[in-house]
């Protein structure tokens, strides 16, 4: 068990797709000793990168699933999360934000800061997770990691400074000059695994100088032993590492490192950053909510002789049952010992407690705060909160986004009906943003995801892990429905049958409100609709909002006021101001001007500058809004916002547009109405499928 938590790091390494990060991540574990070959990512040797264990990341040559793994680095543990880079994945990157200390930030050194790059940013500001940025592929042609560091601060608003700038750039990069030291660092032998350290090159000399004094400038904000240091020249290398350490941990200071994991230059030097700059367990402030006292905040403490919590952020069903990664944050878990959940009140065994690595597990004894472990068996949902019972303790759950498309899917025959519905209720367990329901007028199982490449995998999944044969239908779009002004409603719901019948009467109006999906606001007042009624109102119209009238979709954004009515001494009941309210919403809606919403996507482009007035053309087809470009070293980046319902099968079209040499990313914006004559044919298909 580890208990000097000075010596522990919690961090992942994020990034846009295709920095590097599966790559860097097997370098860490070779120059730690955790593994002792190299394999890459797209493997000609048939392994891949260790941190890729499922088939089909080592196919596709993408990371899917967020792994994590642990090291050891001049006796110090690392903890270690390898996340995806695509944005269909993004929930794999927020989970693991939530539970971790530190972060490195991967960018390409000819790419820059890229689309998804801004998002894993933002979600690392939504934890507040201090991290380093790592400026990969030094050695590619174009390389340019000054550059890099500036769109650091102006596109990310980074306070970025260069700890250390590259010997050399494309094929000539040699190695990096270390900033703080004042020293060049060379890596030699097979693997990189040889250090050579010697004074820094003549030709480099002005430039270390240079980006030394920029280093000093901005540390010695953080530190007035520094400052005054750097007034009476008497600066020292620990003088320095402590003022760099605490502009980090203030999130107002972001190192820059360089260096080419694939060409083994630099990776050793980042580790060490890690261990001077990203913060150990015990320098970050964690706070749970006290359940039984109005969920007052609670500051939670490492030591691990106080109550347990811990939290459940990530599931996996795997062979043996549900394997539960989950965070220590306070007390000790022990192998045998009991644990409660908070949100279901249960209790459970920890029978098997587990370190892991990548896909392969060492069995513990014990872990104490501060400490990323996996317990087996435990039935949860991610997200939950353990304790060891004296404490009625839970900690924040981390943000889902929704949902954006959908897909009809449809098994070939029974035994793969079976096995399909296997396959979904893990994916569904394991992955919060893969939705599954079925359709209650077609009775089609439809399924849902971030994105069409979110939902081939797991369709993908299904047919290897679940022998599962598949059909899929059209994908669809996730549509809203919404008003455009205010409507009234009079409504009085009667129902005359033998014995005592039913009556309710409901006045007030429905708006559109845009502080929330949807708003009841009681306006009664003399009672004239009693008390234990109003609610049945409220559930009444809130029954309405799952399926619109115009095309059957979700109604959002969407306020109901009732201000009046009547009720009949033996006739009202709850049900009776239900149907009531039912009755005044369909009343009221056809007046309130009802449209139809559909989601827009932030869509990025990049490719060669040859192609960007092919790659306007393709997005300007799709009803696209072009948002701003850029022209960098003969490349071109394109945002442009674009109705998610035009994106289908943009990739194919992308590619040959541009002999497929650019590639794009997208990510949802927001919801906009759609345009008139799209809005009455998706209201006659509607109608259509009605009449069936």
């Amino acid at each position: 068990m580890i208990t000097d938590l000075s010596r522990v790091r919690n961090i992942g390494i994020s990034a846009h797709i295709d920095s590097g990060k599966t790559t860097l991540s097997e370098r860490i574990l070779f120059y730690t000793q955790k593994i002792h070959a190299i394999h890459e990512v797209k493997g000609k040797d048939g392994v891949g990168a260790t941190m890729d264990s499922m088939d089909l990341e080592r196919e596709r040559g993408i990371t899917i699933q967020s792994a994590a793994t642990h090291c050891e680095w001049k006796k110090h543990h690392i903890n270690l999360i390898d996340t995806p880079g695509h944005v269909d994945f993004t929930v794999e990157v927020e989970r693991s934000l939530r539970v971790l200390d530190g972060a490195i930030l991967v960018l390409c050194s000819v790419a820059g800061v890229q689309s998804q790059s801004i998002t894993v940013d933002r979600q690392m500001r939504r934890y507040n997770v201090p991290r380093l940025a790592f400026v990969n592929k030094c050695d590619r042609s174009g390389a340019n990691p000054y550059r890099v560091a500036q769109q650091l601060r102006e596109k990310l608003a980074h306070n970025a400074v260069m700890v250390q700038i590259p010997i050399g750039l494309e094929d000539k990069h040699d190695g990096i000059v270390d900033l703080v030291e004042m020293k060049a660092y060379f890596f030699h032998g097979p693997n990189g695994e040889d250090i050579e350290i010697k004074d820094i090159p003549a030709d480099l000399a002005g430039t270390a100088a240079e980006y030394r004094e920029k280093l000093l400038d901005a540390a010695s904000m953080f530190d007035d032993n520094l400052m005054e240091a750097v007034l009476e020249e008497r600066v020292t290398t620990e003088l320095l590492k402590g003022a760099i350490r605490k502009g980090v941990l203030s999130l107002q200071l972001t190192p820059v490192f360089c260096g080419s994991a694939y060409k083994n230059r630099g990776v050793q030097k980042l580790l060490d950053g890690v261990l001077d700059y990203l913060p150990n367990p015990t320098e970050v402030k964690n706070t749970a909510v006290d359940i039984d006292n109005n969920e007052a905040k609670v500051e939670l403490s490492n030591d691990p002789s106080a109550p347990l919590v811990a939290l459940a952020f990530k599931l996996e069903d795997g062979r043996y049952g549900q394997l539960t990664y989950v965070r220590v944050y306070q007390g000790t878990l022990s192998k045998g010992g009991m644990i409660y959940n908070t949100r279901t009140g249960k209790k459970v065994k920890v029978g098997r407690l587990v370190r892991m690595h990548s896909n392969q597990m060492e069995d513990i004894d014990s872990s104490c705060s501060g400490d990323l472990v996996a317990l087996f068996g435990v039935d949860c949902a991610s997200g939950d909160t353990f304790t060891d019972g004296t404490v009625n303790w839970a900690m924040t759950s981390m943000y889902v986004p929704e949902p954006v498309i959908r897909l009809m899917i449809k098994p070939v025959d029974n035994k793969s009906q079976i096995n399909m519905s296997k396959a979904i209720g893990r994916f569904t367990r394991e992955d919060p943003t893969f939705r599954s329901f079925v359709d209650p007028e077609s009775g089609e199982t439809i399924i849902c995801g971030m994105g069409e490449l979110h939902l081939d995998v797991y369709v993908e999944r299904m047919r290897r892990e679940y022998q599962c044969e598949v059909t899929t239908g059209a994908p669809q779009v996730a549509y809203r429905e919404t008003i455009s002004k205010k409507a009234a409603y009079d409504y009085t719901h009667k129902k005359q049958t033998g014995g005592s019948g039913q009556y309710g009467k409901v006045q007030g109006w429905i708006e559109p409100w845009s502080e929330a999906d949807y708003e009841f606001e009681s306006k009664i007042v003399g009672g004239t609709i009693p008390k234990e009624f109003v609610p049945s109102c409220d559930k009444g119209f809130r029954s309405m909002l799952e399926k619109g009238m115009l095309i059957g979709f979700p109604v959002v954004n969407i306020k109901c006021v009732v201000e009046d009515g009547a009720y009949h001494a033996v006739d009202s009941s709850d049900i009776a101001f239900q149907e009531a309210a039912r009755g005044a919403f369909r009343q009221a809606y056809p007046a309130a001007k009802p449209i139809v919403m559909e989601p827009v996507m932030k869509v990025a482009v990049e490719g060669p500058t040859e192609f960007q007035g092919g790659i306007v053309r393709t997005l300007m087809q799709r009803r696209g809004m072009i948002i701003g470009t850029t022209e960098q070293d003969g490349f071109a980046a394109i945002e442009a916002e674009v109705p998610l319902a035009e994106m289908f099968g943009y990739s194919t079209d992308l590619r040959s547009a541009t002999q497929g040499k650019a590639e794009f990313t997208m990510e949802f914006a927001r919801y906009a109405p759609v345009p008139g004559e799209i809005e009455a044919e998706l209201r006659k298909k509607y109608a259509e499928q009605s009449r069936m």
